[in-house]
């Protein structure tokens, strides 16, 4: 008869059983953050024609399967190696390295910080959807997972120059959904528009319907589920009146972005605009993603509406500057990026300006913004300008009248 296993026999001590509890929670909300992954393919696919659903599951398959990779290789040793002056860290790359030691758990950290990179990455994939080349969407997904998401990593989750300042981004507000978003407009702004969707004669906008609504939602219900483990895991660790405040805090903020969404739009347009309202639930979602562990929950049903109008209008704003964003993408996670890091400084219980804290944290958010704009934007915009400048930036006229599929 073979004999039991030693840990049997001896019995498990009370920290293998924390380490095996806290790996496992850290183990749920990876899962859920890579269902998001889902979600934006769906998402995209359902609010953008049907001629370019085979383009846009591919380049979402490729984010997350590359982004992985990448990220593993120099993206995590870039974000949380021992650093030099702040600004980027030396060496974990590989997973090599003892520098990062957050309780034992290194490993499946790596797995959970490894989706967000790859978020910050597949934000970009909606805003350049129906005209840029596959193989450079790819490289840009590269570039996004290697060094532009890492770098602000670095400077912020990282222990670099920002965080030095106070800057709270619990679950990445700025760091990862603005980065995506900066990121997003500058391509979109390099690509130009689709074909047909500005009048030529009046400017305007005209509206490009997406072939699947029912997609559009699933995907938007998809990352609405994600977003639990998104910000619920980002509290990294068993506390669990702390990660039940934060998922509350979670679901008031979307639900009230999704609500306002509606409701504002029903009565600007005349009628629910169910893909604007899907924004808005995203928009509520991103706006609470910095402040889920500092902000009241009133605050949090606050900054819910505040996002979900702040979205129509940004998504207003970006068609009368001719930027083409088929998703909203850049008004979702770019705009409502910056209020819902803003709305730490604002808001926070402790420290945010209407709570008597003054102006110290709401002045640290500002410069962390504006840092991290800085950065990314110059960066995508080497990035993005390079690829058009050696012609593989956009498809052509006849393809992309055909579809990229």
């Amino acid at each position: 008869m073979l004999g039991a296993p030693a840990y049997a026999q001896d019995g498990i001590s009370v920290e293998d059983l924390a380490l095996a509890t806290m790996v496992l929670y850290l183990m749920v909300a990876t899962v859920l953050v890579f269902i998001m992954h889902a979600g934006f393919a769906m998402l995209e696919a359902g609010f953008t024609r049907s001629k370019n659903t085979a383009n846009i599951i591919g380049k979402n398959l490729m984010t997350i399967s590359l982004g992985i990779l990448v990220y593993y290789a120099i993206g995590w040793g870039l974000m949380y190696g021992e650093q030099v002056a702040g600004l980027f860290g030396t060496d974990n790359f590989f997973l090599l390295g003892d520098t990062y030691d957050p309780d034992a758990t290194l490993e499946i950290d790596f797995a959970f910080q490894a989706m967000f990179a790859a978020t910050a990455a597949t934000i970009v994939s909606g805003a350049v959807a129906e005209r840029m080349k596959f193989g450079a969407y790819v490289a840009v997904a590269v570039v996004m997972t290697g060094l532009i998401y890492p770098i602000v990593g670095a400077w912020t989750w990282g222990g670099g120059w920002i965080d030095g300042l106070g800057f709270a981004d619990f679950a990445g507000s700025t760091i990862v959904h603005m980065t995506g978003g900066m990121a997003a407009l500058v391509g979109a702004a390099f690509l130009g528009p689709r074909i047909g969707k500005f009048d030529p004669k009046t400017g305007k906008a005209r509206g490009i319907p997406g072939h699947s609504i029912a997609l559009g939602a699933l995907g938007t219900l998809l990352l609405f589920f994600g977003w639990f483990g998104f910000n619920g895991g980002s509290v990294l660790e068993l506390d669990g009146e702390l990660i039940g405040f934060v998922i509350v805090n979670t679901a008031l903020a979307g639900g009230a972005g999704g609500t306002a969404a509606g409701i504002y739009t029903r009565l600007t347009n005349g009628k629910w605009d169910v893909a604007m309202t899907a924004n808005g639930i995203l928009a509520g979602l991103v706006g609470i993603t910095a402040g889920a562990d500092a902000v009241s929950f009133n605050m949090a049903v606050l900054v819910g509406l505040l996002a979900g109008v702040l979205v129509a209008l940004s998504v207003k704003m970006f068609d009368s500057l001719k930027i083409d964003d088929p998703v909203g993408a850049i008004s979702v996670h770019g705009t409502c990026g910056i209020l819902g890091t803003l709305w730490v400084g604002l808001a926070a219980m402790d420290g945010g300006l209407f709570f008597g804290g003054g102006a110290e944290l709401l002045i640290s958010q500002v410069i962390g913004i504006v840092g991290v704009a800085a950065w990314v934007g110059v960066a995508s915009a080497i990035l993005f300008g390079t690829l058009k400048a050696m012609g593989q930036l956009r498809v052509s006229e006849e393809e992309e009248i055909d579809g990229l599929d």
